[in-house]
């Protein structure tokens, strides 16, 4: 996985003109915060915003993908996933969980959900944790607020 930069004539002009967007642009090419993976023949495929991308053990895991897994799920309503921190693997893939009304929370559950999930993707792709909450962060037009679980993820990185 990589980070996605491109170029063209008038591409970086924009930007060159706001210096808070400097970070952006490098030698000419505008690099776009997205991450990208390149298959066998040429093709590139979108992963998720390098910020949502959570790095375990070496391994790129893009949070959107794990939150797909689980939401094909019948149980879930709405879930969210975010890299928490972890002594061992630097990061670990955390999920923040809706249920749909009348399904209990708890370690059978989690378990369930985790299995699910290895099923579906890779398997060191699964939630090694699984927060089961009421409601996610979003703005006022519905957009998931990943910066905010992943805040609550820091906070509470021993639960």
């Amino acid at each position: 996985a990589g980070q996605l930069a491109v170029k063209g004539p008038t591409g970086c002009r924009y930007l060159l003109a706001d210096p808070r967007q400097a970070d952006y642009v490098r030698n000419g090419w505008n690099i776009t915060g997205d991450t990208y993976v390149r298959d066998t023949e040429g093709y590139f495929w979108y992963q998720a915003r390098s910020d949502d991308m959570i790095i375990s053990s070496g391994y790129n895991i893009a949070g959107p993908e794990v939150e797909q897994a689980l939401l094909t799920h019948p149980d879930v309503a709405e879930c969210g996933v975010v890299g928490a921190p972890d002594q061992t693997r630097g990061q670990i893939v955390k999920a923040y969980v809706v249920l749909r009304e009348d399904v209990t929370a708890g370690d059978a559950k989690v378990k369930e959900l985790q299995d699910f999930t290895k099923r579906l993707i890779a398997p060191y792709k699964y939630p090694r944790r699984i927060a089961f909450v009421d409601s996610l962060p979003r703005t006022p037009t519905g957009k998931l607020q990943r910066f905010r679980l992943r805040e609550i993820a820091t906070d509470n990185a021993d639960s």
